[in-house]
């Protein structure tokens, strides 16, 4: 029963708040030298059950609307199956999303206690748009739109529960983040296409056409990249940010592959996989990144 759930939270994508929430903790220490560890850990189970709730409710939704019953379902996209396969029942799961967002709420909720209007401003956000992430905001063609904000939120919140303000560095690591979930959701719904235009869903890919779609994917690693130098330029990030750039020619490859296998899914997974581990790898380095610009800051 334990796998079945872990299946149903998606454990694995899980990964990308978890990274989001290290880079606003990984900002923070490199600018004020500080970190509160109790803190860091509740906003990390805030966030993570925030995530889980936005996937559970997703999964409940696709099933009944039975866009899970008619896609192809892989590694990285047809929602986790948990449904379509009887292995867990559809109000057993909407309760799971809903006690998730509970959890998460409450524990946003003492924050704003502790830390005032700036974060009730993110959890308002957070719980109105993960309940209708399925629903409205997907089918009105917001999807990405609300991912992107949603990883800039991440590491908004998690600097400001730290710092206590907010300085230009946090948000642009934010958009980077944001951006680089945006790229795996654009890319894992090529496969849903057929699916998800049949029962109202309305992502970029349906929006564009996937032809259309597949040419502009270079859009996503070209924004994340040119932000990256463009900031390292202008002072803004570390030099060091620039180790992020080494993951770029998984990127290149994929949207390479992404343009030739578009419209075969079996064709299709290992670019999929390879978006994911761009996305992950990127947000990584960039951790990596700010760590060594300040213990090389603190050795000078």
């Amino acid at each position: 029963m334990l796998s079945y759930w872990l299946r149903a939270v998606r454990i694995r994508f899980l990964l990308a708040s978890v990274i989001a929430v290290i880079l606003g903790l990984a900002v923070n220490w490199w600018q004020h030298d500080s970190l509160d560890l109790a803190y860091a850990g509740l906003t990390l189970a805030g966030v993570v059950s925030l995530h889980a709730s936005v996937d559970l409710l997703n999964d409940y939704w696709d099933y009944k609307r039975k866009i899970d019953t008619e896609t192809k379902r892989t590694k990285f996209s047809g929602g986790t199956g948990v449904l379509p396969d009887g292995l867990l029942k559809p109000s057993q799961v909407y309760r799971a999303g809903i006690a998730m967002l509970v959890i998460g709420a409450i524990i946003g909720s003492y924050f704003v206690i502790e830390r005032g209007i700036t974060i009730a401003v993110i959890l308002l956000f957070a719980i109105i748009s993960i309940y209708f992430y399925s629903t409205r905001i997907v089918d009105s063609g917001l999807g990405e739109v609300f991912v992107a904000i949603k990883g800039t939120m991440i590491v908004l919140g998690t600097y400001f529960v730290q710092a206590q303000n907010i300085t230009i560095q946090p948000v642009i690591i934010g958009i980077i983040s944001g951006i680089l979930s945006s790229t795996v959701l654009f890319v894992n719904s090529f496969p849903d296409y057929e699916a998800d235009k049949a029962h109202g869903r309305r992502t970029l890919v349906i929006v564009l056409g996937k032809a259309k779609a597949a040419s502009g994917a270079w859009a996503f690693p070209s924004i994340t990249s040119g932000i990256i130098v463009s900031s390292v330029v202008v002072h803004i990030l570390p030099a060091f940010s620039l180790v992020a750039l080494a993951a770029l020619p998984i990127a290149v490859k994929s949207c390479h592959l992404l343009k030739e296998t578009f419209d075969r899914t079996d064709e299709f997974v290992p670019v999929m996989k390879n978006i994911v581990s761009y996305s992950r790898i990127t947000g990584i380095l960039l951790i990596i990144g700010f760590i060594a610009d300040h213990f090389i800051g603190r050795i000078h």
